[in-house]
């Protein structure tokens, strides 16, 4: 039955911009927080709660990077992991965010406009470091994966020269992400960096990867690597076709 015939019949959401390079502009996010209360990008915290409870502890001092209106911070809080200092570049993801977080009494929760690549912290002064899909936006129109554009890959290396600079010594570095290990490996295995690098898969139909990068545990073969699981086979589930994840990750390097 068509529309006309069912007036509770409703027409569909679209799903996502106009154009996948509207995601690299801060104007097109500054317009969707304005609109949106909650998008969870790469799943939501069910799928990898396990994995990050293996590699956070209650006391340790997060940064979020890339915030927008996810509830990651949230559900962070509800494990007994406390110290967190949200980020976002969206003057509105962060004004919105804070009135979320303070209506829900999680008002331990920081929430700071900042940049990713230029971040406003001291040296070694966060445990952890935590993004999801944040990275994935600067591969957005980035030509062949195998050889990105220039601005691709300072944009990238900035933002990872950021995250090193203010981690602890012995701080963690994790990154969620549709990026596959051999077009993350490069960047993460720059010599300037002394974190190691190892990954995990998740998910049901789509390959999502949780990496892992351990400041000062760098292996002495740069090409080493270690997968923690094998990967899954790619069976999509229809809702995940359907799904602005699948359509930001067809343009984004795999």
């Amino acid at each position: 039955m068509d529309t006309d015939q069912n007036p509770e019949a409703k027409p569909k959401k679209a799903v996502g911009p106009s154009s996948t390079s509207a995601y690299r502009d801060p104007q097109y996010w500054d317009e969707r927080f304005s609109n949106e209360e909650h998008y969870e990008w790469l799943k939501d915290y069910s799928h990898f709660r396990h994995l990050i409870q293996a590699h956070i502890k209650p006391g340790s001092s997060v940064l979020e990077l890339g915030c927008g209106n996810s509830q990651l911070s949230e559900e962070l809080y509800k494990d007994g992991i406390t110290e967190i200092t949200c980020t976002d570049l969206s003057a509105v993801a962060v004004e919105k965010m804070r009135e979320r977080l303070l209506y829900k009494e999680y008002k331990e929760i920081k929430v700071l406009e900042a940049d990713m690549l230029d971040l406003p912290f001291s040296n070694e002064c966060f445990d952890v470091v935590i993004e999801k899909g944040s990275m994935d936006v600067l591969f957005v129109d980035s030509g062949d994966p195998w050889n990105p554009r220039p601005e691709t890959v300072t944009k990238v290396t900035a933002m990872l020269k950021s995250v090193h600079r203010v981690l602890k010594p012995d701080g963690i570095f994790i990154s969620i992400s549709f990026g596959q290990p051999h077009f993350r490996r490069p960047f993460f295995n720059d010599p300037k960096f002394t974190w190691s690098f190892e990954w995990i898969t998740f998910g049901d139909g789509f390959h999502y990867f949780f990496y892992i990068s351990r400041k000062g545990r760098r292996s002495s073969d740069c090409e080493e690597s270690c997968e923690k699981h094998d990967q899954p086979s790619i069976n999509l589930l229809h809702e995940e076709l359907e799904s602005e994840d699948y359509i930001f990750r067809m343009n984004i390097d795999l």
